[in-house]
């Protein structure tokens, strides 16, 4: 919410010395955020200047220039002459004159050229160029705007382009603040200075004519029971000039709380929605058919809104309609059909309160946000209408021309009942931590407009009625906090329980983290949403269809799917860096993924009650209605472990690198891994491995696919391993105590396999690790060899063993028979012979 400081020092007490960096503070010290500081970016000297004479000169070009006499005034050099391309002037108009020195937004700085043929002593400024609109027609002639000032007077200040705007950001819950009328309370809270409401009228300017034009509510399908439009007021001006100019000290504020100067009709609805917090809309009367009803729409029905744009409806959407059908999307925009323009003469104005469910699935089913929207689906103060209906009245007599219709309206409106909360008296205090007196709890309700009534043990407490966020008593103690300052509340740590920490689960995670970032990878951290052919192609093993969880209200209508697997996500991240220049890539993540197993619907309707802590079944069944969500790790190789350098060629990444991302993985966590060849949909054939821990798969390393690379714009080679990481730490063994080394020596010897090509290294020696028993020390795969000598079909693996005993020095016939053992569980399972 943009809040110009002189609309600001209307409603309440400012400092004349403040700036705008002391009111943003003073916002900060009430729970709001501070965002932005904005003014009109002008400097002086820009000043009022009468045309004295201009002589039309025609160009080359085509073009007629004017070449002017201009008085800016004796103490800013008399009369200048300017060189003026607009022809929308006339000798004896005012004028603003930017003189040299002065700087426009741009930023443009005005000097004397010389252009033309003549030297252009400064410039005579058009709306836009000041910053006060999109008009470019030609230049601003004061007497449009209903001003005769002084030749050589201060234009800045004349247009209340002195003026500047502090931003704050309004949370969903304080849909007040969206208004001078609340950013004005709230700075009275923060300073204690005087506040004066702008929503306080006395009945009789309020009181609303009750004939001469129908308004009904037809809600035939209220969301949760809650009928569209609890109130709807309207009043009439007549013979009102949409032609007369926007008031420059309105177009300034307009500009700087960031809304577009579109007439005097529709700015005048614009700044009371701005000044009250009520959105309000206006209707060409002449083009309305009948009286107004307000009613859902049926579903496919058409409406074409103020932007233009034809839009199908939904039975949900809640409409304003005339005889003739739909004029308006009720809270969100207007229609076309009756928008108010330059051929306007009677105006219906309208003010109303809209159910926020309704308005708020209207904006977001059709992409509509819009400043009624965000000010509706907040909540507006039920008693606002009637007093911004008359605020619109009052400013279109007074700056359009019109004449108030006091015989001509309409009004629906329901009873508003605030119910009473009860606080008891110790509350705040035991909540907060802070010992606030009765005094400053019954000061603070009541200074944000809360009633408060004595009830012996508590008080009984009806928050305003522009507060519908105070609800229950955790909510009101929240504003005693807020109101007497955030910085009261103690900053000291409850003292935790002793023998508790990080679960073994937790510290294993942190471990691995740590091992990958001290291998040299950068942690990334990407959103848990891909698509169903994602989650297919790397959530499975062979790229088969595995259910996956879809969201019901996705960010991404691309991508509605929860991910399966962390690939998805890291190849995302890939591309972005590659496409921004950053191709050597070494990323892991760690997270959750999504696994919903077959045939199991996950889901439930229980919603526990508030207040209190829900029974063991009921947390039972809510577990049960989520699907497992095992945490995962991965990582991501792309591009170069080493860069080019002088003397040095580049290394490029490569499977090993991967692999030795594992093995950090595996040491951090405390297991052993063993790496067996095996398929997946997304990798490279016979660069793919299935990693294990005893026995069990835990995850997998490999190469993608080009196709897949090239479809994630990567290009070049790129590595990956994923492993569940859960499972791998569920798998570590309990601690055993270590064993002593061994003084013997060891006996080395080594083994050639001749196996079928197909079957995986990784096979082999678990067989040989098996059949050799507790003699083998130490088991490394040193040759793959597939040419002369050796079969089509097959291959020959050679092996280093290593054999050790604790108390003996063994033989080389005990390591032979260890060896030989080893060879016989591999040929029993594979077939393997001893290579001649």
């Amino acid at each position: 919410m943009r809040v110009p400081l002189s609309w600001l020092r209307e409603f309440v007490d400012v400092a004349p010395d403040a700036t705008p960096e002391d009111v943003l503070a003073s916002f900060v010290s009430v729970g709001f955020e501070e965002e932005d500081v904005h003014a009109f970016d002008l400097t002086a000297p820009i000043v009022v200047g009468r045309v004295v004479s201009f002589e039309p000169e025609p160009q080359s070009n085509g073009k007629t220039i004017r070449w002017c006499q201009v008085d800016v005034g004796e103490t800013n050099g008399g009369v200048r002459g300017i060189v003026c391309g607009a022809g929308n002037f006339f000798e004896g108009d005012k004028v603003v004159v930017t003189l040299p020195g002065a700087v426009l937004p741009g930023p443009f700085p005005i000097a004397a050229r010389k252009t033309y043929g003549h030297v252009s002593d400064g410039m005579i400024a058009s709306a836009k160029e000041l910053g006060l609109g999109d008009e470019h027609s030609g230049i601003l002639r004061l007497t449009e705007l209903g001003l005769d000032p002084e030749v050589g007077t201060d234009a800045i200040a004349l247009l209340g382009l002195d003026d500047v705007a502090v931003d704050i950001n309004v949370t969903p819950d304080r849909g007040y603040a969206l208004s001078l009328r609340g950013a004005a309370r709230e700075y009275a809270h923060a300073t204690g200075g005087q506040f004066r409401d702008p929503g306080l009228r006395d009945f009789e300017e309020l009181e609303q004519p009750t004939g001469g034009f129908e308004v009904t509510v037809d809600d035939t399908a209220p969301i949760h029971g809650n009928v569209g439009a609890s109130e709807f007021v309207v009043r009439i001006v007549r013979d009102v000039d949409p032609s007369r100019p926007t008031p420059p000290w309105m177009t300034a504020r307009l500009t700087l709380a960031g809304i577009r100067s579109l007439g005097i009709l529709i700015d005048i609805t614009n700044y009371v929605m701005l000044e009250l917090g009520n959105p309000i809309h206006g209707y060409d009367l002449d083009s309305l058919a009948g009286g107004i009803t307000v009613r859902r729409a049926g579903e496919g029905e058409k409406l074409t809104t103020l932007d233009g744009k034809e839009r199908t409806l939904s039975a949900e959407d809640l409409l304003i309609t005339d005889e003739s059908g739909p004029i308006g999307l009720a809270g969100v925009m207007g229609g076309g059909k009756t928008e108010m323009g330059d051929a306007t003469r009677n105006v219906l104005i309208e003010a109303a309160i809209f159910d926020t469910v309704s308005i708020a699935r209207t904006a977001r089913r059709h992409k509509l946000p819009s400043e009624a929207s965000r000010r509706f689906e907040r909540g507006v103060d039920p008693l606002i209408p009637f007093v911004a209906a008359r605020r619109v009245a009052d400013l279109m007599v007074e700056l359009a021309g019109g004449t108030l219709d006091v015989t001509t309206g309409g009004a629906l409106f329901a009873e508003v009942f605030i119910p009473q909360i009860a606080l008891p008296k110790a509350f705040a205090s035991q909540l907060i931590g802070v010992e606030y007196t009765d005094a400053e709890v019954t000061g603070a309700l009541e200074t944000i407009g809360c009633e408060v009534t004595d009830a012996g043990d508590a008080w009984e407490v009806i928050p305003p009625s522009w507060r519908p966020d105070l609800t229950d008593r955790w909510t009101l103690t929240e504003e005693v906090a807020r109101i007497h300052g955030l910085d009261r509340i103690p900053s000291i740590l409850p003292t935790p329980p002793s023998g508790r920490g990080l679960t073994a689960a937790q510290r294993g995670r942190r471990r691995v983290a740590n091992a990958l970032a001290a291998a040299g990878f950068v942690e990334a951290v990407a959103f848990p949403f891909t698509t169903e052919a994602q989650n297919d192609l790397h959530g499975s093993s062979s790229g088969e269809h595995l259910p996956s969880v879809k969201l019901a209200n996705p960010l991404d209508g691309q991508a509605p799917f929860l991910r399966r697997s962390l690939l998805p996500g890291l190849l995302q991240i890939a591309h972005r860096n590659v496409s921004r220049g950053f191709t050597d890539l070494a990323l892991f993540e760690t997270g959750s993924v999504f696994a919903p197993e077959p045939g199991v619907t996950y889901g439930t309707d229980t919603v526990p009650p508030l207040a209190q802590r829900p029974s063991d079944d009921t947390l039972a069944s809510l577990d049960a209605a989520i699907p497992p969500q095992p945490r995962h790790v991965a990582v991501l190789l792309h591009g170069h472990a080493s860069p080019k350098r002088p003397g040095l060629a580049a290394v490029p990444y490569d499977l090993s690198d991967a692999l030795g991302a594992v093995r950090a993985i595996a040491v951090a966590a405390g297991v052993g891994i063993d790496v067996v060849q095996t398929q997946r949909a997304a990798l490279h054939p016979g660069r793919a491995g299935s990693l294990r821990v005893r026995g069990v798969e835990v995850g997998y390393v490999g190469e993608l696919l080009p196709a897949v690379s090239a479809a994630a714009d990567l290009h070049g080679r790129v590595f990956v391993a994923e492993l569940d990481l859960g499972a791998v730490l569920a798998l570590v063994a309990a601690p055993e105590a270590a064993a002593s080394l061994s003084t013997f020596p060891a006996a080395t010897q080594d083994v050639s396999l001749v196996v079928p090509s197909d079957v995986p290294a990784g096979e082999v020696k678990l067989a040989l690790v098996e059949g050799a028993g507790s003699l083998l020390e130490e088991v490394r795969l040193v040759d793959d060899y597939r040419g002369a000598g050796i079969e089509e079909g097959r291959k020959s693996l050679t092996f280093a063993l290593r054999f050790r005993a604790d108390d003996r020095t063994l033989t080389a016939a005990e390591a032979t028979e260890a060896k030989l053992a080893g060879v016989e569980a591999a040929a029993s399972r594979f077939g393997a012979a001893i290579r001649d």
